[in-house]
C-alpha cells in the first residue's frame, strides 16, 4: 500500500440539482432555454428568409475555411497522437466505472451501436461518390494528382479513407472517454462540462459550464442536422431512381418528417428496445449488401483495393495531414476541412452515445475498440464500394462513366445498377439510409436532452421528444433554405458549428489526461492497480 493520495476530482454537485421542475418537465437553467429559443429562433428565420439565411451561411463557411484551416487540421492531428498514445500509456489500465465495472452490453452489440452511430447516414452517402469525385476532379484532384490516371486512382481511395478512418474516429474516442470516465469513475454529470473539472474545479458548475454545454448542443444538433440532410437527399434520389418518384425540396421534408416521426417511436421504446435493436438491424443489412457488393461485383478487384486503399492511406497521411502549402486548396477547404469541422460537430453527440454504452471496459480496450475496429471496417466498406464504382469508371460501364458524377446523392445507386438484383440491393441501400437516419436522431436526441437535463440520463422523454423534433425542423430548415444548393447550406451549417467546439475539444482532451494520470495515482496508492 502506498501512500495516501487526496482524490482532487470529487464533488458534492448532483447530476440536475440545478433543474427547473415544472409541468412534467425536469430543465437545465439555462442552458436549455438558451438553445431551445435559440434553435427555434434559426429554424423559424430560415423558412421565412431563405435566401438572407443562405447568404449568412455561406459567408460565414468561406471566412471559416480561409482563417481556420489550419486550425481544423493540427486540432485533429493532435487528437490522433493522443488517442494512440491511449492505447500503450500505463492508464490505459483503468476501467471505466471502476474496478469492479463489467459492461452492460455484448461485445458485438456494443460495436453495432458505435459504428452505427458514428457514421451511418454518412457510409452510404459518400462510399461511391468521393473516391470517384477525386479519381476524376470532380472540381480538383487531392494534392494535385493528375486525374483520371492510376495514381489518381490510388490516391482516391486513400484520401477517401483518411476522411473516414483514424481521425473522426479519434475524436469520437475522447470526447467519449472523457465523458464516461469523469460520469462513471468520478459520479459527475454526464454532461460535456464534467470534462472540464480537473481545470474549472467546481467553477464548471457556473456560467463557464453553461457556456461549455450550450456550444455542446449547438454543435451536436447542427452537426447531426447536416446528416440528416445527407439522409433525406440520398433517400430522395434513390426513391426517384427506383419508382420514378422526384427527388424535389418538398419530397426530401416529407422523409425527414416520416423518419422523424419513426424516431419518435424508437424514443418511446428507450436504449434497448429502440437504438440497440435498429443498430443491430443495421449492421446486420450493412454487412449483408458490402459481402454481396463483394462477390456480385469485381471481386479480386475490390480484394486489391483493400489493400491499395490502406496502403496509400498510410504512405499518404503526412501529405494529407499538412495545412500550409497546399496545391489542392479548392479540394482541401471543400472535403477535408468540412470533415473535419463535421466531425468534430458530430462529436458530442456520438462522444456522449459511446460514453453511455461502454462502462465496464478499460481505457486501452475501449480507445482500441473505438479507434482501430471501425477504422478496419471502413477499410474494407469504402473498398467494397469505391472499387466496384472506379472499375466501372475506368471501364466505361454505366452512368457514372457516361455521365461522370452528376448528383452525389445519386452515385451508390449508379454503381448497384450495374450489379446483379438492382431492384432489390437499391431498396436495401434506402432502407439502410433510413434506418441510419432513425438511430442518429433518436440517439442525438438522447445526448441533447442529457446535456440540456444538466446531466441527467431519465430526464422525462416529453424532452426527448422535443429535440428528435427540432433535429428534423432544421434539417429540413436547411433543405428548404438551401434550395438547388442544399449541400452547400448543410455544409455551412456543420463547419460553423464546429469551429468553437474545436478549441472546445482540445482543452478537454487536456483535461481528460490529467483526470487520467490522477487516477492511476490513486488505485496505485489503493493497490487497485
Amino acid at each position: 500500500m502506498g501512500d495516501v493520495v487526496k482524490d482532487e476530482y470529487s464533488t458534492d454537485y448532483v447530476a440536475g440539482q440545478d433543474n427547473i421542475q415544472k409541468f412534467g418537465l425536469d430543465l437545465h437553467a439555462p442552458v436549455f432555454p438558451i438553445t431551445a429559443v435559440l434553435v427555434l429562433t434559426f429554424v423559424i428565420g430560415t423558412l421565412i428568409f431563405p435566401s438572407e439565411a443562405k447568404e449568412i451561411l455561406d459567408g460565414a463557411k468561406w471566412w471559416i475555411l480561409g482563417q481556420f484551416d489550419w486550425f481544423f487540421l493540427i486540432s485533429a492531428n493532435i487528437m490522433v497522437i493522443v488517442a494512440l498514445s491511449l492505447i500503450f500509456l500505463p492508464i490505459g489500465k483503468i476501467r471505466i466505472g471502476g474496478v469492479d465495472a463489467t459492461p452492460d452490453f455484448s461485445t458485438l452489440s456494443w460495436f453495432a451501436m458505435l459504428f452505427a452511430a458514428g457514421m451511418g447516414i454518412g457510409l452510404m452517402f459518400w462510399a461511391v461518390a468521393e473516391p470517384v469525385a477525386y479519381y476524376t476532379g470532380w472540381y480538383e484532384t487531392p494534392l494535385g494528382v493528375e486525374a483520371e490516371t492510376p495514381e489518381a486512382a490510388r490516391l482516391a481511395m486513400g484520401a477517401t479513407m483518411y476522411h473516414w478512418g483514424l481521425h473522426p474516429w479519434a475524436v469520437y474516442s475522447l470526447v467519449a472517454l472523457s465523458l464516461a470516465f469523469f460520469a462513471y469513475n468520478k459520479s459527475m454529470p454526464l454532461t460535456i462540462r464534467s470534462a472540464f473539472f480537473p481545470l474549472l474545479k467546481d467553477r464548471v458548475w457556473g456560467w463557464p459550464g453553461h457556456v461549455i454545454d450550450t456550444m455542446a448542443v449547438f454543435a451536436t444538433i447542427f452537426g447531426l442536422a447536416a446528416s440528416l440532410g445527407f439522409g433525406a437527399q440520398q433517400a430522395a434520389s434513390g426513391l426517384d431512381y427506383l419508382f420514378g418518384i422526384s427527388a424535389t425540396v418538398n419530397v426530401q421534408m416529407a422523409i425527414i418528417t416520416g423518419v422523424t416521426a419513426a424516431a419518435l417511436v424508437s424514443v418511446l421504446r428507450g436504449l434497448d428496445g429502440g437504438v440497440k435493436v435498429l443498430s443491430n438491424i443495421n449492421m446486420a443489412l450493412a454487412a449483408i449488401l458490402m459481402f454481396f457488393i463483394i462477390f456480385a461485383g469485381p471481386t479480386m478487384t475490390i480484394l486489391e483495393t483493400i489493400w491499395i486503399t490502406s496502403s496509400s492511406y498510410v504512405s499518404n497521411g503526412l501529405a494529407l495531414s499538412n495545412p500550409f502549402g497546399r496545391e489542392d486548396e479548392t479540394w482541401f477547404h471543400g472535403w477535408t476541412v468540412f470533415y473535419w469541422a463535421w466531425w468534430i460537430s458530430w462529436s458530442p453527440f456520438v462522444g456522449m452515445f459511446i460514453a453511455r454504452v461502454s462502462r465496464g471496459r478499460t481505457v486501452r480496450e475501449f480507445v482500441t475498440a473505438v479507434l482501430l475496429v471501425p477504422t478496419v471496417i471502413t477499410v474494407v466498406w469504402m473498398s467494397a464500394f469505391g472499387g466496384a464504382a472506379l472499375e466501372q469508371v475506368q471501364e466505361g460501364i454505366g452512368a457514372l462513366a457516361e455521365d461522370g458524377l452528376t448528383d452525389v446523392s445519386l452515385a451508390s445507386f449508379q454503381m448497384l445498377s450495374n450489379l446483379p438484383l438492382v431492384g432489390i440491393t437499391s431498396f436495401v441501400g434506402i432502407i439502410l439510409v433510413l434506418v441510419f437516419f432513425v438511430t442518429s436522431s433518436d440517439s442525438g436526441s438522447l445526448v441533447v436532452d442529457s446535456i440540456t437535463a444538466g446531466g441527467k440520463t431519465d430526464a422525462p422523454t416529453a424532452q426527448r421528444v422535443f429535440w428528435v423534433v427540432m433535429e428534423g425542423a432544421i434539417a429540413a430548415a436547411m433543405i428548404f433554405g438551401g434550395g438547388e444548393d442544399a449541400l452547400g447550406a448543410i455544409q455551412a451549417v456543420a463547419i460553423s458549428a464546429g469551429l468553437p467546439f474545436t478549441a472546445i475539444l482540445l482543452v478537454m482532451t487536456w483535461g481528460l489526461l490529467k483526470g487520467l494520470t490522477h487516477e492511476r495515482k490513486l488505485l496505485l496508492a489503493e493497490g487497485k492497480l
